[in-house]
């Protein structure tokens, strides 16, 4: 192709991106496998992904960690490539491939020169229908899922605060169970639990590909269909979850251990999702968030760390792509000789300030030029782009709604900002958690 033509091209495609991203194309094979296609002509690379819709929250009860146990055995091999095959292709060419289970998808990916990419689709479809379960593969791979936690959960009084605390937060929806499961449900996980969920879940009707590189849609959408189209179409699966009731009580939880050098308080209050409450909501849950805690110039980290010099680090966060009810955090870190108990009351009568004088015209500017322009310069990746599409579709959103994202932000107001803090910032129902020295 003539360096002529690759700059028609790149020009086309920014042309029908205009405001709302890059122009993407969708379209669904006959199997139900849902294609996506982002061009994006910068560098001749691909980065190849396939979510599937099912994540930790969808383990069966008493089969905690299966979903991230069964992401484990997919990189073990089928009869046509044995274990290590498809890892030393994606080695020898130079690319790059993981694979990650958060609470609502798995997914899988790789990031190869573009001419390399029918392989990662043939290699890709193959292990979503032929993966081997041979118990010699799965009881070594259970016992390295176990190393695991005991390594990044068991050792590490942060993470095992943070489990405790959406443990107290969920007490009946899934995802207060950890990602990686509970240690004795792991070990208990054997050959039929995982190939039992392998049957339900890995199926064309139930994955999306994502394709983000220097590609054109139809020549993917002919590999799609020669490598995928060819798996044998199942009913999508149905997610099966209980549901969390309203929170009627404050839950306190403390983490006490001798290797802890730093305390830290948290707050973890339960609030609308942008599947659950809609985006006006989730919206201005984002702004708050930004306004909170967004980094140097926020409201926390003025008044605890700047003003009153009661914590060395304060932050806010929520996290809108789920697709049932989530988080909105609080976090801080105390100053020297500064005690939890003190701290504490400081983010309280922050909260409170915030709520009762409403927020400041120009922390509302910041905060919803800053969201936007994270989202504008999220397009200069091509993997981050790759994992925005597929993270949205495989919670149940849009192409759509990711490209109305930043118009949506934009319409946010204070009044709506303010609405969201006193609908979903009361202490009174929330998980507040401590991690201090023994």
């Amino acid at each position: 192709m003539s360096s002529a033509t690759d700059a028609a091209r790149r020009v086309e495609d920014q042309a029908q991106a205009g405001a709302d991203g890059p122009v993407v194309h969708a379209s669904t094979l006959d199997n139900g496998l849902d294609v996506v296609v982002i061009p994006d002509r910068r560098a001749p690379v691909v980065t190849h992904m396939v979510w599937y819709r099912n994540g930790s929250a969808d383990d069966p009860v008493g089969k905690s960690g299966i979903a991230h146990f069964l992401e484990h055995l997919m990189f073990k091999g089928t009869a046509q490539h044995p274990e290590g095959e498809f890892s030393d292709a994606v080695a020898a060419i130079g690319g790059q491939e993981n694979a990650f289970t958060s609470y609502d998808y798995t997914a899988y990916f790789q990031r190869v020169a573009k001419e390399h990419l029918g392989e990662m689709m043939h290699f890709e479809a193959d292990r979503m229908t032929n993966l081997s379960f041979d118990e010699s593969v799965v009881g070594p791979e259970r016992d390295v899922v176990i190393e695991e936690r005991r390594m990044r959960t068991d050792s590490d009084p942060d993470q095992q605060l943070s489990e405790a605390m959406d443990a107290a937060l969920f007490t009946h929806h899934p995802y207060g169970l950890p990602i990686i499961g509970w240690m004795h449900e792991i070990e208990g996980l054997n050959r039929d639990d995982a190939f039992n969920y392998y049957q339900r879940f890995y199926t064309p009707s139930n994955a999306i590909l994502v394709v983000a590189g220097d590609v054109e849609a139809d020549a993917v959408q002919a590999l799609a269909q020669q490598h995928y189209g060819r798996i044998a179409s199942a009913p999508r699966p149905q997610r099966l979850r209980p549901q969390e009731p309203p929170p009627r009580a404050a839950r306190r939880v403390t983490v006490a251990d001798a290797r802890v050098e730093q305390p830290l308080l948290r707050r973890l209050y339960l609030a609308p999702s942008t599947l659950t409450g809609g985006y006006e909501v989730a919206c201005a849950l984002d702004v708050l968030a930004e306004v909170l805690g967004g980094g140097a110039t926020s409201v926390l980290y003025r008044k605890l760390v700047l003003e009153k010099a009661k914590a060395v680090s304060a932050g806010a966060w929520y996290f809108g792509s789920a697709v049932d009810q989530t988080r909105f955090g609080i976090t801080a870190a105390p100053a020297q000789d500064v005690s939890l108990d003190d701290l504490e009351k400081h983010i309280d009568d922050a909260v409170a300030d915030f709520i009762a004088r409403g927020v400041d015209e120009a922390d509302f500017r910041r905060a919803t030029t800053r969201l936007v322009a994270d989202m504008v310069y999220a397009q200069d990746s091509q993997a981050t782009l790759a994992r925005v599409y597929g993270s949205a579709l495989a919670i149940g959103e849009s192409i759509a709604d990711v490209q109305q994202w930043p118009a949506r932000i934009a319409a946010v107001t204070p009044e709506g900002v303010m609405d969201a803090a006193r609908a979903w910032l009361n202490a009174r129902t929330a998980v507040t958690g401590r991690l201090e020295p023994q």
